[in-house]
């Protein structure tokens, strides 16, 4: 219950504060408050997430969501005010050294509360920032379990990598009768080593047999990985990295040659992933959090509305990748500003404490599934991932899976 403790005595720090006169929350307190020209009071949320860098990509279609949320609700009542909801956006870079001075503008800027990132690594990195300043953040499509481990001030709306793991595990073992995976991931990348670990963990448990493998940041040329994969024989690739060794890894694959289905994690939901597919022959599949042919009421309500925002900006076009295709990402950067907007309900405060000890009540219909937290970790309670397979262009709906199949 190590986030209960953290809570209590960020609460009282706070009382100590106001009773001192002092704002509280760190920059929370600051950004509740009306602007010098006496206008409407406003709610400042800080979107951290990677307009460049290796990660660039999923990064733009997150804050997509998020800013279509902004859009749809831009406004939320506090103590009989109306708040207008202000979005700080930085740069993390896709990198653990520019996530801190990223997360640290965040807190100089007084938000109340952060969104993001995708990307595991620079949310661990991050979080120090924003819990010494007492704001939370809310995690998008980040999996990687450290990153609300021991952190009282993250949570996420996402579902966690071992479960993601263990999902393609399954999934392999059913669609192609996996004896053998190979697992190729990038040395030192926390993503990808620690979906890699999961996926082997569960395909043994399955009964299947690994050969893993990792290669060096900078890597251009996988010819050698691929055929170590054709000579141990596997009947599956698993290879979770960024999109842009992605695209190499499947265009390399089909060129030379090597029929063997390639999977992957979320982040492969991706028109980085479609272009490399496009016109080959390559089995290429991943799992992922949304679906944008759900037809349940909320989720096209959110497809239709999304689609109309994209097409509305030739700059959010291009953000999205040059088309107009709803990836999940998106959906789980809208459902994170939902997610906020209802904590900061429950709690009636701009205060980032008040803000954090709500939102382990939240408890609401959101595009991706229902919503309530972990008591415990601050997690969003899922239980299953969609497959998806890239086919010419176009991510097809699979099936949704579980790790019992």
């Amino acid at each position: 219950m190590k986030k209960f403790l953290a809570l209590a005595m960020a609460l009282a720090m706070t009382f100590a504060l106001a009773a001192c006169g002092e704002d509280a929350g760190g920059g929370a307190a600051a950004s509740g408050s009306a602007s010098a020209s006496g206008s409407n009071p406003v709610l400042k949320v800080g979107v951290f997430e990677p307009a460049s860098g290796d990660n660039g990509a999923g990064g733009k279609q997150e804050v997509l969501g998020i800013q279509y949320a902004n859009q749809v609700v831009p406004t939320v009542d506090i103590g009989g005010q109306t708040y207008g909801i202000q979005l700080e956006i930085v740069d993390n870079q896709s990198t653990t050294d520019k996530a801190i001075t990223a997360a640290q503008s965040l807190v100089n800027a007084g938000v109340s509360v952060v969104l993001g990132s995708y990307g595991s690594g620079v949310c661990i990195a991050a979080a120090p920032t924003f819990e010494q300043a007492q704001i939370p953040a809310i995690g998008c499509s980040c999996t990687n379990p450290a990153v609300t481990e021991l952190n009282p001030y993250y949570f996420r709306v996402c579902f966690l990598d071992p479960f993601q793991g263990s999902v393609m595990a399954n999934f392999v073992s059913e669609q192609f009768s996996a004896k053998k995976a190979y697992v190729l991931t990038m040395l030192g990348e926390d993503y990808g080593s620690g979906l890699g670990t999961y996926f082997t963990q569960a395909f043994q448990n399955l009964g299947g047999e690994v050969k893993s493998e990792t290669f060096p940041e900078g890597t251009s040329d996988f010819s050698a990985y691929l055929q170590n994969a054709v000579t141990f024989g596997a009947d599956v690739i698993f290879a979770p990295s960024a999109t842009t060794y992605a695209s190499l890894i499947i265009g390399q694959a089909a060129k030379s040659g090597v029929n063997i289905p390639i999977t992957a994690g979320d982040t492969w939901e991706s028109s980085v992933i479609l272009d490399a597919q496009k016109g080959t022959d390559q089995q290429v599949y991943c799992s992922t959090f949304f679906d944008e042919n759900d037809d349940s009421g909320l989720a096209s309500t959110f497809v239709k509305g999304f689609k109309e925002f994209l097409n509305a900006d030739a700059q959010n076009l291009t953000n999205n990748g040059g088309n107009d295709i709803v990836a999940a990402v998106s959906a789980l950067g809208y459902d994170s500003y939902m997610t906020a907007i209802e904590a900061v309900k429950l709690a009636q405060s701009t205060a980032g404490a008040d803000i954090q000890a709500a939102l382990f009540k939240v408890n609401f219909d959101a595009v991706t599934g229902h919503i309530t937290m972990n008591a415990d970790t601050g997690d969003a309670n899922k239980t299953e991932a969609y497959i998806k397979q890239a086919t010419d262009g176009t991510f097809t709906f699979v099936k949704r899976q579980s790790v019992a199949g």
